[in-house]
């Protein structure tokens, strides 16, 4: 029997299986592993550690214990998963250039942004800091739902009552299934401002709370080069790239020399990757397949070598970072010195901004600024609210206790008697005095001399003092102004006691570059059809009586400067690109061929034209299949030897000469059979990415595209050759010229000429 025949009601085909146990995990590790959640900005280890700690009574100020304790009890009572993944997270939690405002205080080796691991669990002992107050205190106030745990014999809360937005405050990176996290850290003083402001006036805009907050704040300080509307534009969608460099300052010596001294590096990065990233420059290796050092490994070298003496750190426990860079000279510009740093290591990197988490509504979403802040307003309002009330069934409960016992303050005696006298003193005092079941409990548990009338007088007064509480309770929980007046000032304390300056400071400024002054001069580049290339200067004299090869002749020559670059086309449509000034130290005699400065895609594929020109240039670039488009030598430039597809050829079909556009203002097309289109140039697509273009003239299904020509309205001259093989010239004015001018992409007029053009040359007036 077949599997597909299956009946059974029970099973399932492997497919939905799959993919219903796929999802499970994928949702397992969005939801329980890699993402926070917005409300207290924990991922469900971080949330166990911390719960785990406040159990084990390891709060702020009390004697640290073993990290070992501390992942053990989570292992075994919150988080069976590895013991190393929730060390790692604990010690994640300890390290002050990880985490802005760190939850944990750690004693012993807990590693160093250089990349060290941290020591042992059995070694190290941890406890709570000050600050995991805000995360913890509400715990045990009603303020949270709790949950049974994996096997049902302990519970653990759902999330922790946050005080304040700790996914903002410490950020958080993971990633996930399909998605992933970056949020950065931002500074205390300013989020609580911006809650402050939001509660104050819900509507508040996107540009307003970016005043408040105008961007992280790392925990390694550091410099956003980002412009503001930049990063405004990156927390308004949720998701971008933010620029930053390091801190530096100069430092003068003796004899007027000095030296550059890096303070603060940018996140994610460690003074041991600078230092490995110099070496790297100042001692390249030679890549593998290869048997020397590129020309851009020698060109670097030279360049950092030229400026930089030497490098050393002297970063320690009481100077987080401290690099110094010894220039070559005292003479040396410093603006260059540390644009070469920055340009060259990771002084200067993007930083990554993805603000996705799980929201209020459990799912996992990317968020702006503005959604982030309304939702955790939400969620610490209904905190407040549970915490509420909470309170107020303990108080109510408290003061129905307290009722009972004034109520039997004035009959001491007899409550007296019927505890000792009777055999069910708890219904005979439920009779005699009115009380609830609750009330007689408490009286009959609690000592006689307590029902004196002094403890009478503390009676009144506790009953007075919880009706008052009570009072105001009631009007948080009916009163939205003063629920907003709670909750403004629980965040207002926390400001107070945790509120600290901003460490990184954001200026806009350009990204770092060096200028490498490149020789501007104008030159000869010669090819010959066998693709030799060589370059003679402007001033050479025999520039018309060029030497080649045997069997080798000119096939073009170009005047250009050495700052523009030579395009190669293939029969494909292929393009390479080469600096004019990387031909300079080739042989003046015999050149170089065109095949050592490139990779040619397939060896099928032949080389069939040049260009050199400036990169503004604008090229015509056509197919003999009547196709055609317009683009600048920019766009058709590329770093790599193996060039790019470009002209779209089709099989059958043959790329025609690239022609400059300037100074031109119409495009002549002449097909095989002798027709002639003139149109406006303004008539041809451009192209940045290349492609087979618009129609440039309607050809018949055996005919070809011979020639397109860019031309003036001074008209043009055509030369070819005739049937009988002699060369024929002919002139063709301005008032012929308007003959043939119509829209682009008919056929054309026959070209009225006295010979047969089987081949043709065009050349504009």
């Amino acid at each position: 029997m077949s599997i597909s025949n299956v009946t059974d009601p029970e099973s399932l085909a492997l497919s939905t299986f799959a993919e219903n146990a796929y999802l499970e995990y994928a949702i397992s590790v969005v939801k329980g592993r890699a993402l926070p959640d917005i409300s207290d900005g924990q991922k469900p280890v971080q949330r166990r550690i911390l719960y785990t700690m406040s159990k084990l009574s390891l709060s702020a100020g009390t004697k640290p214990r073993k990290s070992a304790l501390v992942v053990g009890n989570v292992l075994g009572k919150l988080h069976p998963h590895g013991d190393q993944s929730v060390y790692d997270a604990l010690v994640r939690m300890t390290r002050d250039f990880s985490m802005r405002y760190p939850l944990i205080e750690g004693q012993g080796n807990f590693g160093s942004r250089d990349g060290d691991n941290a020591a042992a669990m059995r070694y190290t002992e941890t406890s709570l800091q000050p600050i995991a107050a805000l995360l913890l205190e509400e715990i045990d106030a009603g303020a949270v739902e709790f949950r049974p745990n994996y096997d049902g014999s302990n519970e653990e809360p759902k999330l922790l009552p946050a005080r304040l937005p700790f996914v903002l405050l410490n950020g958080s990176s993971g990633i996930a299934v399909g998605m992933a996290t970056e949020i950065p850290s931002h500074n205390l003083q300013e989020v609580a401002r911006a809650l402050i402001e939001l509660i104050r006036q819900p509507d508040l805009s996107h540009s307003e709370l970016m005043k408040i907050i105008p961007g992280p704040d790392f925990p390694c300080g550091g410099q956003i080069i980002t412009p503001p509307n930049v990063i405004s534009e990156i927390y308004e969608v949720g998701r971008g790239n933010l620029r930053v460099r390091a801190t530096w300052e100069i430092e003068y010596l003796t004899d007027c020399q000095w030296q550059v001294v890096i303070t603060e590096l940018p996140p994610g990065i460690s003074s041991q990757k600078i230092l490995e990233t110099i070496e790297e420059l100042t001692n390249p290796k030679i890549k593998i397949g290869r048997k020397t050092l590129s020309e851009e490994q020698l060109s670097l070298k030279i360049q950092v070598l030229s400026m930089l003496r030497g490098v050393r750190d002297e970063s320690g426990r009481h100077i987080p970072v401290r690099l110094i860079f010894e220039p070559i000279s005292k003479c040396l510009e410093q603006k260059k010195f540390i644009s070469m740093l920055l340009t060259y290591t990771s002084l200067e990197s993007n930083t990554s901004v993805n603000l996705v988490m799980i929201g209020k509504n459990g799912h996992p979403n990317q968020k702006n600024i503005g959604i982030i802040l309304r939702e955790w307003i939400d969620f610490r309002f209904s905190t407040v609210t549970n915490r509420s009330k909470f309170r107020l069934q303990k108080i109510e409960d408290r003061i129905h206790i307290l009722k009972g016992r004034e109520d039997i303050l004035y009959n001491i005696k007899k409550t007296v008697d019927i505890i000792q006298n009777s055999e069910e003193p708890k219904t005979e005092l439920t009779i005699a005095f009115g009380l609830s079941n609750r009330q007689a409990d408490d009286i009959t548990e609690i000592r006689l001399r307590q029902l004196t009338r002094l403890e009478g007088i503390k009676i009144k007064k506790e009953r007075a003092a919880l009706e008052n509480e009570r009072s105001k309770i009631l009007d948080i929980l009916s009163n939205p102004d003063s629920m907003k007046s709670l909750v403004i000032e629980d965040i207002e304390n926390s400001q107070r006691k945790f509120g600290d300056d901003r460490r990184t400071l954001i200026k806009a400024s350009e990204r770092s570059t060096v200028k490498i002054e490149k020789l501007d001069e104008p030159v000869f580049v010669v090819v010959s059809k066998k693709g030799w290339i060589r370059i003679y200067p402007a001033n050479f004299q025999n520039n018309k009586q060029f030497i080649f090869k045997p069997g080798d002749s000119l096939h073009e020559e170009f005047e250009c400067r050495t700052t523009d670059n030579l395009l190669a086309f293939t029969s494909k449509g292929h393009i390479y690109s080469v600096p004019v000034e990387s031909l300079s130290n080739t042989p003046s005699r015999d050149g170089i061929p065109i095949t050592a400065l490139i990779n040619l895609a397939n060896d099928d594929d032949i080389i069939v034209h040049y260009f050199a020109g400036q990169s503004s240039q604008i090229l015509l670039l056509s197919s003999s299949g009547g196709y055609g488009f317009t683009s600048r030598v920019e766009n058709m430039l590329t770093r790599s030897k193996s060039g790019k597809d470009y002209v779209t050829i089709k099989d059958g079909e043959v790329l025609l000469p690239p022609k400059k556009l300037e100074n031109f203002d119409f495009i002549a097309c002449f097909s095989k059979k002798g027709n002639m289109l003139v149109f406006s140039k303004n008539e041809c697509k451009a192209l940045t990415s290349g492609g087979r273009g618009s129609m440039l003239m309607d050809l018949e299904d055996d005919e070809v595209l011979l020639a397109v020509q860019p031309i003036d309205k001074l008209g043009m001259m055509i030369s070819g050759v005739s049937e009988r093989g002699g060369i024929k010239e002919t002139t063709i004015s301005r008032r012929k010229l308007e003959l043939y001018v119509a829209k682009r992409g008919i056929r054309g007029k026959a070209l009225k000429v006295n010979f047969k053009p089987e081949s043709l040359r065009i050349h504009a007036r």
